[in-house]
């Protein structure tokens, strides 16, 4: 049993929940708005109604202390940089006209002006919009937002806590504004920004607020001492003044390190900290520093980012542990719950047994209530709740869905020989060349081409049986048909099947491979009003028969270009799923690539000359730690290379990455030995050819130069002008013409527009260089 004063403390509390609703509301009524069908005025009503359906179901789950703030329209970074005024000066117009449109143009950009740079949130499938910061940024507070919401929580009679991003960890996400010397260091503006982060608190703590968490994930990652000692001193500032609200100071997401002696000490009234998987470790240093003497500890031991059931017997013993080590401790998920699906409630596909080993974001705020009150109460008190887990546990870990034998012998066998290919890339390059014939800067695209809502609607007939398997497919063939006589027409050079076939690039593969579960309604937000539902890797991974052979020989058929092969590779398989987390990742990651090798040889032997194999979240399951990294390299290259490396020399195999920081993992995309890879680039002109030339890499690679997640159509000498830049860093007989990212979220007539100017950009750079 616990003590009465750790009664009194065991309180229940979340940093964030799902934005989009039960039935994705929220991106049908931003999408409305942005098509002119839903009003300014019916898109906040909507806002307001989400905030309150989700402040009033997590108080009638037993939440004693619901978020503020965390709710968004597009992404909460982008929130934070109007909060402090950053608006970039190409957009100020556009605000100052109508903060609403402004802030989508900040987002989305128009045709007139680029949006802010997008990659993402830490290692999370996350997407957040870079602040663009130089020495001349003037900050001005701007809380409307942040107070208009806290205040309809209170109206509620509810306990809220308004969430910021906290001022460091928004400086280090920022960059330099374009034209601002790449070398200017964003956190230089700490000083000018703390008065800022002051007039938002004041106006918080005047407007109720008695607790504002500032979440400040970034110091999870290694930080310099400099990093360290600004932390120090934004944190004395803040924590100076006598009419602010109490300050949580919140870290997730990993161990916090060296930053945990620096928060620890700081005059802050309480820190949140994550006590799942490699942050376990902030206990024992914890522990080390003292604890939190007179201080609030939120103890975050439900983990926020997968979907298995919590151990609470386990949760439970960490949390005993931790009443020592601070004045008060509540009880939290370890991060927002922004990246679960909503509600286990709504699946119906899930056999009733497995459901039970799952838990999304109301189950996961029903664990936090329940370990809270063990906390307080004892074990007694929640001993039905205790039963009902070890039960469930039991049934996952004896489960025959999570052991295939077989598929444990086939990885247990593979050898050094069965990842590298038989010729080296030289001797390769030369095969392939002479292979498929093609021009200078070959044009060709990353692979999926509009859904339209023509596909969407067949998808759905055939689920509800309007419309028979054979009426389907005829639709399927007659989108490829277009897709290819588009491409032909167009000038492309290596083509696509377009991909009408997939509802999505993970989850199209899940529902083909044994080991994985699909949902219905698990929806996360991925960016903007981009949502996507995860599969569940939840046993061991092999594939039946062929899952893409058909479609594509379909597309050959068509055309005597070369179609290319699209896969999506292991590492992005696993990161794109709530993946099981009962055997190590590389463990998984090898019997997922084995799947995909399969693959892979059955897409050569039907004709198949280009394979490409996307690889996106290499860099964003990149551990936040640079000790952890050089082992979840290794395996991850491993993988690759295992899906690939079974193929002719003259067969050409492709990858694919977008929107992440892709310096850091240079050598790895090397250490792959793709023949070519493409890469986002038009939104940081070009950032990742400099760096690929400053690594010697020695392939061919086509940086982006159509950034597809804006509605805006660049010009053919915008292309140009781009591509101008990549030749200063990749050779051209090794430079690519290709879009950013896929084309699935665009709709065809701007996807037109910009692949014909992509095309007509191509064209005028060889005329250009045959001249020279």
């Amino acid at each position: 049993m616990t003590t009465k004063s750790a009664a009194a403390a065991a309180r229940a509390t979340v940093y964030g929940y799902p934005r989009q609703g039960q039935n994705r509301e929220l991106k049908k009524a931003v999408e409305g708005y942005w098509e002119g069908r839903v009003t300014a005025d019916a898109l906040r009503a909507t806002g307001r109604e989400l905030r309150r359906r989700n402040w009033l179901q997590l108080a009638a789950a037993g939440i004693d202390e619901v978020p503020a703030g965390d709710f968004s329209y597009y992404d909460h970074v982008l929130d934070t940089t109007v909060m402090v005024g950053a608006i970039p000066e190409r957009h100020r117009t556009a605000v100052a006209g109508d903060t609403l449109d402004g802030y989508f143009a900040m987002a989305r950009g128009t045709q007139e002006v680029p949006p802010l740079e997008m990659t993402k949130w830490f290692d999370t499938n996350y997407h957040y919009l870079v602040p663009e910061l130089g020495p001349d940024t003037a900050f001005t507070a701007d809380s409307a937002k942040q107070v208009g919401e806290l205040k309809e929580a209170l109206a509620l009679d509810l306990a809220a806590r308004p969430v910021l991003v906290g001022p460091v960890t928004y400086l280090l996400l920022a960059k330099p504004a374009p034209g601002v010397p790449a070398d200017f260091d964003p956190l230089t503006l700490l000083d000018r920004l703390l008065p800022v982060y002051a007039e938002v608190l004041a106006d918080l703590r005047a407007a109720g607020a008695e607790w504002v968490q500032l979440d400040e994930p970034a110091l999870v990652q290694d930080r310099t001492l400099a990093e360290l000692n600004a932390a120090a001193r934004a944190y004395r500032e803040l924590g100076g003044p006598a009419d602010r609200p109490k300050l949580l100071v919140a870290s997730y997401f990993d161990r916090l390190g060296d930053a945990l002696p620096v928060l620890a000490k700081a005059p802050v009234d309480g820190l949140a900290l994550d006590f799942t998987g490699e942050a376990a470790a902030n206990l024992d240093a914890l522990a080390a520093v003292g604890g939190l003497p007179g201080k609030r500890l939120v103890a975050g031991v439900v983990n926020g980012r997968n979907v298995w059931v919590n151990d609470l017997a386990g949760s439970l013993s960490t949390l005993g542990t931790l009443l020592g080590l601070a004045d008060r401790v509540d009880v939290a998920a370890s991060c927002s719950l922004l990246h679960v699906p909503l509600d286990t409630a709504t699946e119906r596909d899930i056999a009733p047994q497995i459901l039970r080993w799952l838990a999304f974001a109301r189950q996961k705020s029903a664990e936090v209530v329940t370990l809270a009150r063990g906390l307080a109460l004892g074990t007694d008190a929640i001993a039905a709740d205790l039963a009902a887990n070890r039960a469930d546990l039991a049934s996952r870990a004896n489960s025959p869905v999570t052991h295939d034998p077989a598929v444990r012998a086939r990885a247990s066998a593979v050898t050094e020989a069965d990842t590298r290919r038989s010729q080296p890339y030289a001797e390769r390059a030369a095969a392939q060349r002479a292979h498929l014939g093609l021009p200078l800067l070959p044009t060709t695209t990353i692979g999926s081409f509009p859904q339209t809502g023509e596909l969407r609607t067949a998808r759905a007939d055939l689920r509800a049986g309007r419309i028979d398997t054979a009426g389907y497919e005829a639709r399927i063939r007659a989108e490829i048909q277009e897709v290819i006589s588009f491409q032909e027409k167009t000038g492309i050079d290596v083509l696509v099947h377009g991909e009408p076939e997939r509802n999505d690039m993970v989850q199209y593969f899940a529902e083909r491979l044994t080991g994985y579960l699909a949902t219905q309604h698990g929806w996360v937000q991925s960016y903007g009003t981009r949502y996507v539902r995860p599969p569940i890797l939840a046993g061991d991974i092999s594939r039946p028969e062929p899952m893409t052979v058909r479609w594509t020989s379909y597309a050959q058929s068509l055309t005597g270009k070369p179609v290319k092969g699209m896969l999506t590779g292991p590492v992005t398989m696993l990161a794109w799923s709530f993946v099981r987390d009962d055997q190590p990742l590389a463990d998984t990651a090898r019997q997922v690539a084995l799947a995909l090798r399969d693959e892979v040889t059955d897409l050569e032997a039907a004709g198949t000359s280009v394979i490409q194999v996307d690889e996106p979240a290499l860099r964003e399951t990149l551990p936040l730690r640079s000790a952890d990294r050089a082992g979840y390299l290794a395996w991850a290259t491993e993988a690759f290379r295992l899906t690939t490396s079974g193929v002719r020399p003259d067969t050409q195999i492709h990858t694919h990455m977008c929107y992440a920081e892709f310096g850091d993992i240079v050598q790895a995309i090397d250490d792959l030995d793709a023949d070519v890879i493409s890469l986002e680039a038009a939104r940081s002109r070009m950032q990742v050819a400099r760096e690929l030339a400053a690594h010697g890499y020695p392939r061919e690679a086509g940086p982006g130069v159509y950034d597809i997640h804006s509605p805006r159509v660049p010009s053919a000498g915008e292309a140009a002008a781009l591509l101008r830049t990549g030749l200063k860093a990749i050779p051209a007989e090794r430079l690519w013409v290709n879009p950013d990212c896929g084309l699935k979220t665009r709709a065809w007539p701007e996807t037109r527009a910009s692949l014909e100017n992509l095309v007509a950009a191509a064209r005028t750079i060889r005329d250009e260089l045959s001249r020279s």
